[in-house]
Order: structure tokens, then sequence, then C-alpha cells
């Protein structure tokens, strides 16, 4: 499964649910939305009442990344706003299965963020209570930043792991994903692309989702072919 995945933190924050329906004209699969706490992460970007406004705005997937600490005391209030899928970050939750429980049994698709310097080893005890994992290829906090070489290794073990272990987790990719990149990181195993500036930050922004959209379509045949 190869699905795009446009973050709206690269796109006009007066024009947000204007940037969602970009994003569902260019049929894209989900929306992206990046939560910052000024803590966690240094800049500060919104919160559950966000979500909930464009939940009414849009009839694509919400996939909120929330960069927070105590991420226990927003997980409640970002799924009763709406969120469909829900991923927190590993270095800032101290109850990681409990946390991940709670958006599971809310009927929501549960995810884990790691930030490029942590090691993908430590997923270990809960790789199986993940429907999806997000792989921070820069350092969270801004759109907008260069990809980082290393993490590649880091995208191609964690496939490689799911694939022996027989799981059936996603791998999203969060940093510096663009058209010029996309097949190579899907080669890696990246499952879903989330696209901020390479999107919002280009002149047809439907187009250019459409053109990531055509390059996923491409991928999913080539899998189904394999099978």
């Amino acid at each position: 499964m190869h699905l795009i995945a446009p973050s709206i933190l690269s796109a006009d924050f007066s024009q947000l649910a204007e940037a969602a329906s970009l994003a569902e004209k260019g049929q894209a699969d989900m929306v992206h939305l990046d939560v910052m706490d000024g803590h966690f992460v240094p800049n500060i970007t919104f919160g559950h009442q966000l979500v909930a406004s464009l939940r009414e705005k849009t009839s694509l997937p919400l996939n909120v990344h929330l960069m927070v600490d105590n991420p226990s005391i927003m997980i409640p209030l970002f799924i009763e706003a709406g969120s469909d899928w829900l991923s927190f970050h590993l270095e800032a939750s101290r109850h990681v299965h409990k946390d991940l429980s709670t958006i599971k049994e809310a009927g929501r698709k549960a995810g884990l963020a790691l930030n490029p310097a942590t090691p993908i080893e430590l997923l270990n005890e809960v790789l199986e209570d993940l429907d999806f994992i997000v792989i921070m290829t820069v350092n969270p906090g801004w759109g907008g930043q260069k990809f980082i070489p290393a993490t590649k290794n880091k995208i191609k073990r964690l496939s490689q792991e799911l694939a022996e272990k027989r799981l059936p987790a996603l791998i999203a990719v969060d940093g510096g994903v663009s058209l010029s990149n996309m097949a190579a990181l899907f080669e890696l195993g990246m499952n879903i692309a989330i696209c901020g500036s390479s999107v919002y930050g280009a002149d047809n922004p439907v187009e250019m989702i459409r053109k990531m959209k055509a390059l996923a379509t491409e991928f999913n045949k080539c899998s189904v072919q394999k099978k």
C-alpha cells in the first residue's frame, strides 16, 4: 500500500480548509496535521479545535501527528475531534502501550513517531500493536527542512523487520519528501509519503499531488503483480 498525505504544516495557515480541499482535488489519500506544543518541539502550530473544524470540511481521513509532551493528555482530545490516524512520539510518552491502547480502543489507527536519532529497536516491545510508524527524516519542529540521508537505512531496516515478522504496520516518512525522491523511498519501504513544502510550495499543489498519487498508484500495481 502506497499513500499520499499532504501536510498542511506548509500551507497558508489562514487557508487551512482550502489546503484540505486542494488535497481532495488532487486525490490524496489523507491530510496530515502536525500538532506542536512549543515544549517537545520549539514551534507551536494548532490544537484539537482545528482538527474538529477540518473534520467538518473534508471527507479525507485526518492523520494527526502529536509532537507534544505528555501525549496521554492530548490523545483523548484529538480522538474526540475526529482524528482517524493518530501518532505520538515514543520519546515523549511515559506509558506507550497505554497510549496506543487508548487510540485503538476508540477504533482509530495508532502509530508511533521516531526522531531521526531514535533507534528502531526501541519499538520491539510494541511493534505488534502498531498500525503505522512515522519515521522522521528531519528534526521535528519546522517544515521545509532538508531530508537527512542517514535515515534511509533506518527505513530499509524497519521495512525488512516488518516483513520478516509478517506484521502489517505501515511506514510513514515525514520530512523532505518530494516527487524527486519519492520513488526511491517507496523502494526502501515507505508506504505513506508525508509531503509538506513540496506540495504547498508548488506552483500548482493539486497537479503536484496528482503526480505523486500517480507514482504511488504505479507502485501499488507493482506490489500486486509481485504477489
